[in-house]
């Protein structure tokens, strides 16, 4: 490794220094700015034999994540400081007792959090799991361990160019999966949308740099129409007093190709490309009132969509935002977004959770995102067996779709959408949702599987006798439910077993078998059991009686103990991975092969499938998916399970490109929308097969009220072949729209 020793980096690495400094809050004590300098010239020092990817020295990441801790997160100098060293335990020789000696510790309990949760996702997906779990367990102690983290993320994410594109992928899924929706849930509006865009920019390039263009293309005009539709509403506004800054808010390009994508429609008919945001200087007692105030003046020149309202001042969500949505007709004839808030709601909006603290002082009511750490707090001391059941749980828990429900007494919950009653029992106390039998809303009898909408109110009827089933787990949404009620069944297995344990003594003395951990060892191999435990269990409710017992020991003395087992289970019973046997086969073939899977290479009976979710062609981007039991599955780079994959499963990736053989055919298919006159069929079916020599392999259209749509399953040869009759369809008169099957 080269060592820091140019002039010119030492003097970039003072610039930056010094531009950090200038972050630092005004009131700042100089005792802290100390703290600080005497961080830096540690990091600088632990660093001083490293280099990032891209050859530059590497302590240029950890002043840019304290840089972005405090300009971006808001964050004072104690997450600045550990901002600065955050990567100084996991790459150096030093240790947290160091950390600690040196700089307390406050300090040495945040970086040992940092320490604790880097490359979660570099091993299996169970260690992945089992690492993020205990990340979230340092929101039990400082969330500041979580904002450092999203920052670090943010900074790698803004320099990934450097890293491999089979990293880059990698990285960008993981962004996707799970650290764009926490920042979400955290309130940082704009960190979640950048960690949005540039996971996109890697994950489907040509999406990315196209929607970009056009924005920097269309850029002219829309400021002319933002100007021009301001206007009338600045008059009102500087008439009624207000104090106020107008500004047009282009929406993100994941948030722009997501409307694309949902609405089936290209850019140019996407109208919520920007808002209009008013954000108003007024004291914290008038904010409600003067935002319905400049709702008033805006629906007084513009007509509002009566079904486009969104009031989150009533009620926020839960990561703390607040503001009032309407959407206006223009004059033009364009739909436009109206956003209405104060300066404290932007500023929550926007810096999220730091800013969110900063106004907690003002407050004595506890917040959305106040209850929704504490809710977390619960889940992570609820016993999981399952790490992999928590992430999910968990991650179902951070996106932001809400719906609202009132109690008997008229008190409001908020509750993730698709929630039921039985969601809701949990919600207010475990012992009623342990004990719950049924539910009313809206004063009608439901079940417990009965999905809640906002503004329901609901009544939970208990019964002491009722107990948590199986079954259970299919009808709740939340994962504050799903943790009790695995710990409850959890615990009634424990106590069932404990009667098991009993029977079982009794019924092996009366077989003359002893009862010692190796026999227990063997019957649990015999009946192909997890643990004594479920052993124990099966015979307290009677799967495991008598006769089985019975059966067990005539096949030991037939074959005799040894040679039973040896045929059950032929070697020593190694833990061995569930993968290994199926997997390591296939990566032994791959080590003889170059990195990149060829698709359409003979790879000595290497198994690989095009898998169905995403069909992927000749000319798709596309990688590997080695599984178990079926070989490698081929999925296109965008495909809808991706995420999942590339992050939870990256160990078992491989790079996978095509070899163009034009004497093969792939299955694709193309959905076509237009206006149903006579003979469109016709003309769409000379221009498939006659122009462009495609076999058709099945066509299904439906019409209704002069329109139609459908879809038509082709034998295409690659990528551009599609693309080049889909360009000529669109073309066609009666066509409004062409697109591929999933293409999402």
């Amino acid at each position: 490794m080269l060592e820091i020793n140019s002039e010119q980096e030492k003097a970039e690495i003072s610039r930056r220094y010094r531009k950090l400094l200038r972050s630092c809050r005004p009131n700042t004590p100089l005792e802290s700015k100390q703290m600080l300098r005497k961080a830096f010239e540690f990091s600088v020092d632990a660093h001083k034999n490293h280099r990032r990817k891209s050859g530059e020295p590497y302590i240029f990441h950890p002043i840019a994540v304290a840089q972005i801790v405090a300009e971006e997160i808001g964050l004072g100098a104690t997450s600045m400081i550990c901002g600065l060293m955050h990567d100084v335990v996991e790459d150096t020789d030093y240790t947290i007792t160091d950390i600690q000696n040196i700089f307390g510790e406050e300090i040495a309990k945040i970086i040992d959090g940092l320490t604790k949760i880097s490359d979660i996702f570099d091993q299996t997906s169970s260690v992945q799991a089992e690492n993020f779990r205990k990340m979230l367990l340092t929101l039990s102690d400082d969330v500041r361990v979580i904002l450092i983290k999203l920052a670090d993320r943010l900074h790698n994410m803004r320099t990934l160019e450097s890293l491999p594109p089979k990293k880059q992928l990698k990285v960008a899924n993981e962004t996707l999966y799970l650290f764009a929706p926490l920042a979400h849930r955290l309130g940082f509006h704009a960190i979640k949308s950048e960690l949005e865009d540039l996971s996109l920019k890697y994950t489907d390039p040509e999406i990315y740099h196209t929607i970009t263009q056009k924005l920097v293309d269309s850029e002219e005009e829309r400021n002319k129409f933002i100007t021009s539709f301001s206007l009338p509403i600045k008059k009102v506004l500087n008439t009624e007093g207000f104090k106020y800054t107008i500004q047009g808010r282009t929406k993100s390009i994941s948030s722009i190709w997501g409307k694309m994508q949902k609405k089936e429609v290209p850019f140019e008919e996407v109208y919520d490309v920007f808002a209009i945001r008013i954000v108003i200087d007024t004291p914290e007692q008038r904010e409600k009132a003067d935002a319905w105030k400049a709702y008033s003046i805006v629906t007084d020149i513009y007509k509002p969509n009566p079904d486009r309202l969104r009031d989150w001042l009533s009620t926020p969500k839960a990561n703390g935002y607040e503001s009032l949505h309407t959407t206006v007709m223009s004059k033009t004839g364009k739909w436009v977004e109206v956003q209405i808030r104060s300066r404290r709601m932007d500023e929550v909006a926007e810096k999220g959770y730091a800013a969110h603290w900063k106004y907690k002082e003002s407050k004595v009511a506890e917040t959305g995102i106040d209850k929704w750490l504490r809710r977390i707090r619960e889940i992570l001391k609820t016993p999981e067996q399952d790490a992999l059941d928590f992430v999910e749980d968990f991650k179902m828990n951070l996106f932001t779709d809400e719906i609202f429900v009132f109690t008997p007494k008229g008190e409001l919950r908020t509750l993730p959408l698709g929630s039921t009653a039985l969601d809701f029992a949990y919600s207010i106390h475990s012992e009623i949702g342990n004990h719950c039998l049924g539910a009313k809303v809206n004063n009608k009898l439901v079940p417990l599987s009965y999905e809640l909408k906002s503004g329901d109110q609901a009544e939970i009827i208990t019964s002491v006798k009722q107990h948590p089933k199986t079954d259970w787990l299919t009808y709740v949404k939340t994962a504050r439910a799903k943790g009790r009620i695995k710990a409850a069944l959890k615990e009634s297995k424990k106590k069932q077993a404990e009667l098991g344990k009993e029977i079982l003594d009794r019924k092996l003395r009366a077989l003359k078998i002893d009862n010692n951990p190796g026999n227990i060892q063997k019957l649990v191999d015999y009946f192909k059991l997890g643990s004594p435990l479920d052993l124990y269990y099966d015979v307290a409710v009677e799967v495991i009686g008598q006769k089985e017992l019975k059966a067990y020991q005539t096949e030991v003395e037939k074959s005799g103990i040894f040679g039973y087992f040896k045929s059950q289970f032929g070697k020593s019973r190694e833990a061995v991975p569930i993968e290994k046997p199926t997997i390591d086969p296939i990566r032994e073939k791959l080590k003889s092969h170059p990195d990149t899977l060829l698709i359409g290479d003979s790879l000595d009976n290497l198994a690989y499938t095009l898998s169905p979710c995403c069909k992927p062609i000749p000319g798709d981007d596309v990688f590997g998916f080695v599984t178990i039991g079926e070989g490698i599955k081929i999925h296109r780079n965008n495909c809808p399970n991706a995420v999942q994959l590339l992050s939870k499963f990256a160990y078992r990736i491989i790079k996978a490109k095509w070899i163009t053989n034009k004497n093969i055919a792939f299955l694709s298919g193309i959905r076509i929308e237009g206006i149903d006159e006579v003979g469109i069929l016709r003309n769409l079916t000379n221009v498939i097969s006659n122009e462009y020599n495609i076999n058709i392999r099945g066509i299904n259209f439906e019409s209704n009220a002069g329109t139609f749509a459908g879809t038509v399953m082709l034998y295409i040869q690659d990528t551009q072949h599609l693309n080049n009759l889909i360009n000529k369809l669109k073309k066609m008169k009666g066509v409004n729209s062409v697109s591929r099957i999933g293409k999402e």
